[in-house]
């Protein structure tokens, strides 16, 4: 095995684009699982995320490709040949981009399709030919059933991040698309963890597997300072500017657990001076892909994104992670803190445990078999508390030392009794702590139109409303009852005289 780039057996085209994008030793994953690929073997490949999958597949795929480059126009001569599925849009693009990178100096055409963006510029790609197909599964069926990909001749799948894709229930449509494929055919599976439903997929779908695996399932990588602060929902917003501003932190990821959790938090940041952007599933394409250009020009300091931006980003240098809400799923927590430390840099992880989260904290402890030690965060005097939140931490503070009494006047009901302005108990009066304080109540902001005294309308000799409807004749037909409609009549009405007659 050899641990450089140069070393290894790459055609011209691709050595040239590797040693343009700076690569010189190999990551492990890469190390041990290019060589395999190479012999066109089946892999089951597991490593920790942000360690160089992406080139783990991709070049010795193109290497295997190089034998039916052409420069011809037509669109026959260039049919799809490898398969690239994904679960994101984001790293579907992503993806996208590293091969064409890879390619740049041969003439293997790539592209990608996603859906959230219209069809037809990706159907006019597919139209022209391309060797390389990245895709995420619901809209590559979509232009299946369209016509517009034919997959009889593809020689190559890959599975990257499959566990994802079985956790949003790509599952079945999976399945529809391996069954388009033709049976003999190499295929590679790569995903952060090997779960028992990956195995599964894997025992249907793979051929006597090799199964590469660099390091424990679920381990965090050791260049991730992972930090645990204690904090409840009113104080995690404070904790984050204190950890941005005591570490000196320009740019970071921050993640919430729901999509409307994270409209919110980013528009509070954003009206606290801070450059924030959203990512979530209720954005459009466009949007989406606008958030992640702007932060990684540096534009945007916060990233505040749900888990669909856990799996698979690549942005370089990012210093931290914050975890805004624990994650609900503790494989998520190796997944989201992945998104710094990357390539063997050193990075921040921060997550914010409030009292609700014992649980969730536990799960974490127990997959990445670590003790959690909470933390308090130290505040600067100049930054402003809550005043319900002071309490409430008085009350935990209080209940720690033992006394009882202390700790239930600390509390709520401290709160309370400020709110009646006395203390029970023989503590000094609400005045008398604001005098000590210095505490000056602010002017209350009066309308002057209460305050005028009562003026008669114009119109005083007028009748009021009431004794108007009340000298009204009433009639004595309800008003429920609709009244019989003139109808001209036909025939003259005759008199019971004339009839006798």
């Amino acid at each position: 095995m050899t641990s450089s780039f140069s070393n290894l057996s790459l055609a011209e085209p691709l050595a040239r684009a590797v040693a343009e994008m700076g690569y010189e030793s190999m990551t492990p994953i890469q190390e041990q699982a290019i060589p395999v690929v190479l012999t066109g073997q089946d892999v089951m490949g597991a490593a920790q995320t942000g360690t160089g999958k992406t080139a783990a597949f991709s070049l010795p795929l193109l290497q295997r490709l190089l034998k039916h480059e052409n420069s011809s126009t037509s669109p026959a001569r260039h049919p799809v040949r490898a398969l690239v599925l994904l679960p994101t849009r984001e790293l579907a693009d992503q993806v996208a981009q590293q091969i064409a990178l890879y390619a740049k100096h041969t003439k293997l055409r790539s592209t990608v399709v996603f859906g959230g963006m219209d069809m037809k510029p990706q159907t006019l790609e597919l139209k022209k030919g391309v060797e390389v197909l990245v895709a995420t599964p619901g809209r590559l069926l979509d232009h299946i059933e369209a016509k517009n990909a034919v997959l009889n001749q593809v020689e190559y799948v890959v599975l990257d991040e499959a566990d994802r894709m079985l956790d949003i229930g790509f599952l079945p449509d999976l399945q529809r698309i391996l069954s388009y494929l033709p049976k003999t055919r190499t295929t590679l599976l790569f995903s952060a963890t090997f779960s028992p439903e990956i195995k599964r997929l894997a025992g249907s779908y793979l051929q006597n597997p090799i199964t590469i695996e660099v390091a424990r399932p679920n381990e965090t990588a050791s260049t991730v300072e992972q930090r645990f602060y204690s904090a409840n929902d009113d104080d995690k917003r404070r904790a984050i500017h204190q950890v941005l501003k005591t570490r000196g932190i320009k740019q970071a990821f921050i993640f919430v657990n729901s999509k409307l959790g994270c409209a919110r938090l980013a528009r509070s940041l954003e009206r606290e001076g801070l450059k924030t952007a959203a990512l979530h599933g209720d954005k459009s394409q466009d949007e989406r892909l606008k958030a992640l250009e702007a932060f990684k020009k540096g534009e945007v300091d916060l990233l505040v994104c749900t888990d669909v931006a856990a799996r698979g980003l690549d942005i370089k240098d990012v210093p931290a992670v914050f975890n805004f809400d624990v994650p609900f799923n503790a494989e998520d927590y190796v997944h989201r803190i992945g998104r710094t430390g990357r390539a063997g840099a050193s990075g921040l992880a921060v997550t914010l445990v409030s009292g609700s989260d014992a649980r969730l904290v536990a799960d974490i402890e127990k997959l990445i078999k670590k003790k959690i030690d909470l933390e308090a965060v130290e505040y600067d005097e100049d930054q402003p508390r809550g005043r319900i939140n002071d309490g409430r931490r008085a009350w935990r503070e209080a209940g720690e030392t033992g006394d009882g009494r202390d700790a239930i006047s600390s509390g709520p009901r401290r709160e309370r009794e400020r709110e009646r302005g006395d203390f029970r108990g023989g503590r000094e009066s609400r005045e008398t702590r604001e005098q000590h304080r210095g505490f000056r109540p602010a002017a209350v902001s009066r309308d002057p139109f209460f305050e005028k005294p009562y003026e008669a309308s114009a119109g005083v000799d007028a009748a009021p409303a009431w004794e108007a409807a009340k000298s009204a004749p009433r009639s004595s037909v309800s008003a429920n009852i609709k009244p019989k409609r003139k109808v001209a009549a036909l025939f003259k009405a005759v008199s019971p005289e004339t009839s006798t007659q």
